[in-house]
């Protein structure tokens, strides 16, 4: 079995990683700029790849002609591809036998495009999953070969439920690539009619807003935590948010609560307990640190 490799993110090294030893080729995003000095770094699948000593192309656009011949030249069985950032041609998808074979981080056809993970917790879904796909020119729109279902906990955030799909996703192409090199495998197509969109986060979309619902705020913070990162605007500044809890206190809206081990802070209906943030200009700190800090008293308002 001979495969060709494509990912970027995190929820593509732990397949990455299962399926080296039929790797022949690792293809991923190139280096971009990234941090407080803008240097060049390696994508967390290129980085993996190299310490597994899988060789890796970096194309900046895969659709180009010359790089489809470079991967029909490999004569693979199949492209896997898993969170890889970039739309694959037909002619790349025809450059193997089976074609590409796409690990997606939802229950197709719910939450198609570039972030299920984030927009299932967004919605306040209890259960989730990853399917695996035959790819078409569609956007998440193939048949479906497997799904694997997992059920999403009250207070997961993305980072989390991204790292257990990811191993889910492992599981589920480990198992199926040898029947999919030998071409026996189940197809079903997705209803249309069922289907959702996932699209790109923006990261002024990670603000949370006091004057909305709390249990809605609770879950965009879940959702965006830690990328794009959740925040709140206050009469103090920016303020990021990097833990906290959802509660059922109400008061005032934007207005602190209570001290306690964090900083409980009212929304409509209910209210957060920021258990670890970053005001403006400041050092990471536990909430308790920032009452402390900012002199926050009960009936201050934030706002």
């Amino acid at each position: 079995m001979k495969v060709v490799y494509f990912g970027t993110g995190s929820f593509a090294t732990p397949a990455l990683a299962r399926l080296a030893p039929h790797i022949a080729m690792v293809v991923t995003q190139p280096d971009r700029p990234s941090g407080r000095g803008m240097r060049l770094q390696p994508t967390q699948v290129k980085l993996m790849a190299e310490g597994l000593g899988l060789p890796v192309l970096t194309p900046e656009k895969a659709r180009a002609p010359e790089f489809v011949e470079q991967i029909k030249a490999l004569e693979a069985d199949m492209l896997v591809v898993a969170s890889y950032g970039q739309i694959l041609s037909q002619s790349l998808l025809d450059s193997t036998r089976r074609g590409g074979i796409n690990l997606h981080g939802s229950l197709l056809p719910r939450y198609r495009g570039a972030a299920p993970i984030q927009r299932c917790i967004q919605a306040g879904d209890e259960v989730t999953g990853v399917t695996l796909m035959q790819m078409d020119k569609g956007m998440d729109t193939g048949d479906m070969i497997a799904v694997a279902e997992c059920p999403i906990g009250p207070d997961q955030t993305y980072g989390e439920l991204q790292d257990r799909l990811a191993a889910l996703a492992a599981d589920l192409i480990v198992a199926w690539a040898p029947r999919i090199a030998e071409g026996d495998y189940p197809r079903s197509v997705q209803d249309p009619n069922r289907a959702t969109l996932a699209p790109k986060v923006e990261k002024d979309e990670a603000q949370l807003h006091f004057a909305r619902d709390a249990r809605e705020q609770y879950n965009a913070f879940r959702a965006f935590n830690p990328s794009p990162g959740a925040f709140l605007r206050t009469n103090m500044g920016t303020v990021k948010v990097s833990e906290a809890r959802f509660s059922s206190s109400q008061g005032p809206v934007g207005v602190v609560l209570s001290g306690g081990s964090g900083c409980l802070v009212a929304f409509e209906g209910g209210s957060l307990d920021l258990l670890e943030v970053q005001p403006e200009g400041k050092r990471r700190m536990t909430g308790k640190d920032f009452v402390n800090g900012a002199r926050l008293r009960p009936g201050t308002s934030l706002q």
